[in-house]
């Protein structure tokens, strides 16, 4: 019987990645965040480090203007991000998370930790800690090269 090809390393990467998304949302909907968007986590990360306004989120995501205001428009109507009026313009509007994003993020960093120690407990500490090694350095390249934002692929 022949020997079938390894599956090459993107699938397998990308398949890993559809797992880790599908088994995190499934968490945070037992938690009561049934509700969050697919972008959503990308936002959270980007409001975490400061308020900003609307265009920020745009080009940290690397989207419309038009696609980052349904995307902000969706998570005020479900109460993760509030507007505030800068003192200073009243155009500009900046955009704060809810303690109700804080509480989603929270879920999701648990979710993050535990994924990793039943990886490890499943295969083994020294191998996960070799792939958490690899991951490291491909994404220091990848930070290298400003593709390790908070944006979306």
């Amino acid at each position: 019987m022949p020997k079938e090809d390894p599956v090459d390393i993107g699938i397998l990467l990308n398949v890993a990645f559809g797992k880790f998304k599908r088994d995190l949302h499934r968490h945070l909907a037992e938690q009561g965040f049934a509700d969050l968007g697919p972008s959503f986590g990308y936002v959270f990360r980007l409001l975490a480090r400061s308020p900003c306004n609307l265009q920020s989120v745009s080009a940290t995501l690397g989207i419309t203007s038009q696609g980052a205001l349904k995307i902000v428009n969706d998570m005020v109507e479900k109460e993760y991000v509030i507007r505030r009026d800068d003192p200073a313009d009243g155009r500009v509007k900046w955009l704060e998370l809810t303690v109700r994003a804080t509480q989603a993020m929270a879920q999701a960093q648990r979710f993050h930790r535990q994924f990793e120690r039943e990886l490890a407990a499943r295969v083994g500490k020294e191998p996960v800690a070799a792939l958490r090694l690899v991951l490291e350095a491909v994404y220091a390249d990848a930070s290298a090269e400003g593709l390790a934002e908070i944006r979306p692929i």
